[in-house]
């Protein structure tokens, strides 16, 4: 018996990078898997990954109407959610003076108002006893260069968990934030980092990062799986940081 067996989850942006690792490992302890993302043939290339019985829908994670749909869709096939992982997010590294009004608005679209109308919609179909997880950012507490907009657009996920760990207590639904340092995904290449580059960007950030290297998704993955399981069944309203340590420097 999987830690997560009996339990199903819906991963946001469940089709690359950090939140396709979440879903393979929640798959693996045993969850049923529903993914959303923006591309059905990344859709259906990771369901095929994750394994049989991944439900995967099209959709645009800023939309609060997509939500409203999967609300629809998780109730009337499968009768509810335990888990809920509001991991869709994208980045514009841009100098602040250098932002378009497109950009800003697009970061916090999907970054922000896509995770509260997210959880606004879903935590109805959410099972008493559930969890909710955010993906946040290291750049929300460490300044980092050209991520301004990001940063404002991941720190309010942590305001947000704190507010719904006590909105969510009398149901016992747990909620929580993971923020990823560098991680060594293919949101680097949509970052400008061409392949030959990708080594020499990877040493440059390991100087920042105690622990010498980029983070590996399954490594993010694990880390969530402590948040949405039972292993975690007495932490909520945290921010739990796996940045190599990158925060302290």
């Amino acid at each position: 018996m999987g830690t997560l067996s009996g339990k199903t989850a819906l991963i946001t942006g469940g089709s690359s990078g950090i939140g396709l690792a979440i879903a393979t490992s929640f798959a693996e302890a045993g969850a049923q898997i529903v993914i959303t993302g923006r591309s059905r043939h990344a859709l259906e290339a990771a369901a095929a990954q994750i394994g049989p019985g991944t439900l995967a829908f099209e959709g645009d994670a800023a939309d609060p109407k997509h939500h409203s749909r999967m609300a629809g869709e998780l109730s009337a096939r499968i009768g509810g959610l335990d888990i809920y992982v509001a991991n869709a997010g994208m980045n514009t590294i841009r100098n602040s003076a250098e932002v378009s009004e497109i950009e800003y608005d697009a970061q916090f679209a999907l970054n922000t108002r896509g995770v509260f109308f997210g959880v606004q919609r879903i935590a109805p179909v959410l099972r008493d006893g559930g969890a909710i997880l955010l993906t946040g950012s290291l750049a929300s507490e460490k300044a980092l260069e050209g991520h301004a907009v990001y940063a404002g657009s991941k720190a309010a996920i942590g305001a947000f968990a704190r507010s719904w760990a006590l909105e969510f207590r009398s149901r016992g639904i747990r909620v929580n934030v993971l923020s990823p340092g560098p991680t060594d995904t293919a949101i680097l290449d949509k970052l400008g980092i061409a392949p030959d580059q990708r080594d020499a960007f990877a040493a440059a950030m390991a100087e920042a990062i105690p622990l010498g290297r980029l983070g590996r998704p399954d490594e993010l993955a694990r880390a969530a799986l402590f948040l949405a399981s039972d292993a975690g069944s007495f932490v909520t309203g945290v921010n739990l940081r796996v940045d190599g340590g990158m925060a302290l420097l």
